[in-house]
Parts: structure tokens; C-alpha cells; sequence
């Protein structure tokens, strides 16, 4: 959790200048965590891990689940209830995130 929080604190410093929402909130990164894991290395092997992996293609993704394009319960009522604004930044947030 340390980590999490030092990231966040980081991304906050980073984007200072940018406008409101340029990082997710802390409970919407908590909330994917416990599917995906803190540092975005997920430990079930059925849940993709998010660690650097492409903006545009987790932003791409998450509004797909959000419109119902892609299909999967858990990840449409997420998705559903970030704005699109909160997506982004959980997309610049994963991407940020050293992959392994």
C-alpha cells in the first residue's frame, strides 16, 4: 500500500499543472487492485495484468466495457461507474507502471 500511495503522490506532483482528474482517484485504483493487483501485476492468471501496457489500449478497453462493446459483467459495472475523465487517468496510471 506504501508503494500505491507514493505512486499516486508522484503522479500528483507530475501532473500538477494538468487539469482536474489527471490521476484516478485513490479508491477507483483500490477498487482494480483488488482484481489486477496494486502494482498492476494481477495473481489469478485469469485477470490480465495492466502494468505498462498501452494508454490507448487500456483507455480503448475500458470504454469498450463501459458501452457494452465488450462483454464481461464485473468489467462493464466498473466501468459504468467511472467518468470518462477517471478512465483516462487509470490508463496513464497502468501504463506508467513498470511491466514484468
Amino acid at each position: 500500500m506504501a508503494w500505491m500511495a507514493a505512486m499516486l503522490l508522484a503522479l500528483s506532483a507530475a501532473a500538477a499543472g494538468a487539469p482536474a482528474l489527471a490521476e484516478p482517484r485513490r479508491s477507483v485504483v483500490e477498487d482494480c487492485a483488488a482484481c489486477h493487483g496494486e502494482d498492476g501485476i494481477a495473481r489469478d492468471t485469469e485477470v490480465p495484468h495492466l502494468a505498462g501496457q498501452n494508454e490507448r489500449y487500456l483507455f480503448n478497453q475500458m470504454m469498450a466495457f463501459r458501452t457494452g462493446k465488450r462483454v464481461h459483467k464485473e468489467m462493464r459495472y466498473m466501468a459504468r461507474h467511472m467518468s470518462v475523465a477517471e478512465i483516462a487517468a487509470l490508463a496513464a496510471y497502468y501504463a506508467a507502471l513498470p511491466p514484468r
